[in-house]
């Protein structure tokens, strides 16, 4: 197979039983360490439940991401927003960066939205945002670089989430992260295949090393963002230029009354 990054031919890396009934192969880039599954023929099943049953960390992983979120915003981007969340689940991050005063708005192709009602963002809708988010997203791309295009129209800055390989590069089996029971992460990423995509698309690449990254035309320091982006080294960010939440004007929007 080719590889979804760099277009240079893969090698076979493996199998896994997906689903517990489907045997799937995996190829590795040997140019930038990408591992991609097969033609991903079974995603439409896999997307019938569009949050995996063993996402049992989806509360407590928003409620850091929104923390997170912000730190990165006050450190390099205008707090005036707007932002996008991309692929953006139930809406939760957006409902918590709204709560926090951050103009935040919601587009998901697969999953309903229960937290951020009357905050879609649909495509018919041109428009440029200060940055978009994109947690736990990239490993369920079955074509990385043009949905990352798509990302870039949007916005030129893009924060996201997706946990590297590890050193040694565990094959299906080896890593936890490739979480065949769900069969919805079909990409692995190492640090050189989200360098490749920063060369693409000219863009600098800012990364904790593990699971947090930053493409952006942005000027921001790296020590920064891996300060921002460190569970305890960011909280010296908590508390400046706190902003006024949106949830009074949300909640009159909606109603169209205010909140006594």
């Amino acid at each position: 197979m080719e590889c979804r990054i760099c277009e240079r031919m893969t090698v076979g890396f493996g199998a896994a039983r997906i689903m517990h009934k489907y045997d799937v192969s995996y190829f590795r880039c040997p140019a930038c360490g990408f591992v991609q599954a097969e033609e991903p023929y079974w995603l439409a099943e896999a997307y019938s439940a569009p949050i995996a049953v063993g996402d049992v960390g989806l509360v407590s992983r928003n409620i850091q991401c929104a923390k997170t979120t912000e730190r990165v915003i006050k450190v390099g981007f205008s707090p005036g927003g707007p932002f996008l969340d991309y692929g953006g689940g139930y809406g939760l991050l957006v409902r918590l960066m709204r709560d926090a005063g951050y103009d935040f708005y919601r587009y998901d192709r697969w999953c309903p939205n229960l937290f951020a009602q009357g905050l879609d963002w649909e495509p018919a809708m041109p428009r440029q945002f200060e940055l978009v988010t994109a947690y736990e997203v990239f490993e369920h791309l079955t074509e990385p670089v043009p949905e990352l295009e798509r990302m870039l129209h949007l916005s030129r800055n893009v924060l996201f989430s997706t946990v590297l390989l590890p050193p040694g590069n565990p094959g299906p089996g080896q890593w936890w992260y490739y979480a065949p029971e769900s069969g919805q992460h079909v990409s692995l990423y190492t640090r050189r295949a989200l360098e490749t995509l920063a060369e693409r698309f000219r863009l600098r690449l800012l990364t904790d090393g593990q699971g947090l990254h930053l493409l952006t035309e942005k000027v921001v320091g790296k020590m920064l963002f891996r300060l921002a982006v460190g569970r305890r080294s960011g909280r010296w960010l908590d508390g400046w230029r706190r902003r006024k939440s949106l949830l009074a004007d949300d909640f009159q929007r909606l109603t169209g009354r205010p909140l006594a």
